[in-house]
């Protein structure tokens, strides 16, 4: 199973670059990584101690962030070296400060699980809720790093747990420990022979607790409603969309602020032109009277939190489509 997993990711990589041609995400996936390597080599010594953590995207790294801040109060000595898969979690924070070096994970094939721990040489490695790669996961385990997954997740549909799942089984002997959100995580692991694991909860939980702590406040908002009545709809998908836009259009003496999951311009064009008030986006906002607007779109990432604290109604899409209710924390 193991030969037949590195066959596959032999293709992936030329596939992606065919791929990123027609999809804006994917190029950014596949450019990224061109230079890992060098970035790495340029900001890591072969003397200094590190310390990974690897997210998915944006939840996982809201997730992880509280660890990281903790781990670098309590190793003020080592690098935070931080990793993601997906372009949504590494563009936007790219230049956070929890982490000395931002990079993409490179493609899980032997030659970059071996090239990447070279250059890192991490002391710790921290995976966040649920990214499994095997070949980084067997190349840790040989190099007998400390490995933990932080707000672990599991389901008994994954294939862990599946009569065919043996190959991504082993892959989870590389874990020193395991902290996992609940009880059924913790019997589903029990199951399968792993007992070195904590239920710990979900440290998102932590994060919401620490940015409820700090300013909030976002001026440009405050003066958008004016004094009115505002209804947001935060991480709306176009079937959220399809049942709101016509009472937007048939209100009157309102506020909205939209927030799209998806921010891709053909869509934002879309979205503005479904409805019949008037509109402004956030990446249009400097130099205009926000008050004289009705609605307001939000066409970038990472304040959706702080524009909650400002609604008098809030709607949290992706409960009428395949994607599921976005997390409402």
């Amino acid at each position: 199973m193991f030969f037949l997993y590195n066959l596959l990711t032999i293709f992936v990589g030329p596939l992606l670059k065919i791929v990123a041609f027609f999809s804006p995400k994917i190029k950014l996936f596949t450019e990224g990584r061109t230079t890992v390597f060098d970035t790495l080599s340029q900001n890591i010594a072969p003397t200094d101690k590190t310390i990974w953590f690897h997210s998915a995207s944006l939840g996982e790294y809201e997730q992880g962030l509280p660890i990281m801040e903790k781990m670098r109060e309590v190793y003020p000595q080592h690098k935070i070296v931080l990793t993601f898969f997906s372009p949504s979690g590494y563009e936007i924070r790219k230049n956070t400060n929890a982490a000395d070096v931002v990079v993409y994970l490179p493609l899980d094939t032997q030659s970059n699980a071996v090239k990447f721990l070279d250059l890192v040489h991490p002391e710790m490695a921290f995976f966040i809720k649920y990214e499994f790669w095997p070949n980084y996961l067997r190349e840790l385990k040989k190099r007998d790093v400390k490995t933990y997954l932080i707000s672990g997740l599991f389901r008994k549909k994954q294939v862990f747990f599946k009569w065919y799942g043996g190959f991504y089984r082993d892959a989870l002997k590389t874990f020193s420990h395991f902290f996992v959100q609940d009880e059924g995580s913790k019997v589903l692991l029990h199951t399968i022979g792993y007992s070195n694991v904590t239920i710990s909860g979900d440290t998102r939980y932590d994060r919401v607790s620490q940015i409820l702590e700090r300013d909030n406040n976002l001026p440009f908002i405050e003066e958008f409603i004016a004094g009115k009545t505002v209804i947001v709809f935060g991480s709306s998908w176009p079937k959220d969309e399809a049942l709101f836009i016509d009472f937007i259009n048939d209100s009157a003496g309102l506020k909205f602020i939209i927030a799209p999951h998806n921010i891709k311009p053909e869509q934002i064009t879309a979205l503005k032109n479904s409805i019949r008030k008037s509109v402004i986006l956030f990446s249009e906002k400097e130099g205009k009277n926000l008050d004289g607007y009705d609605v307001f779109i939000i066409d970038t990432i990472g304040i959706l939190g702080k524009i909650y604290s400002y609604a008098d109604v809030a709607y949290v899409g992706g409960g009428f489509g395949t994607s599921g209710l976005h997390n409402i924390l």
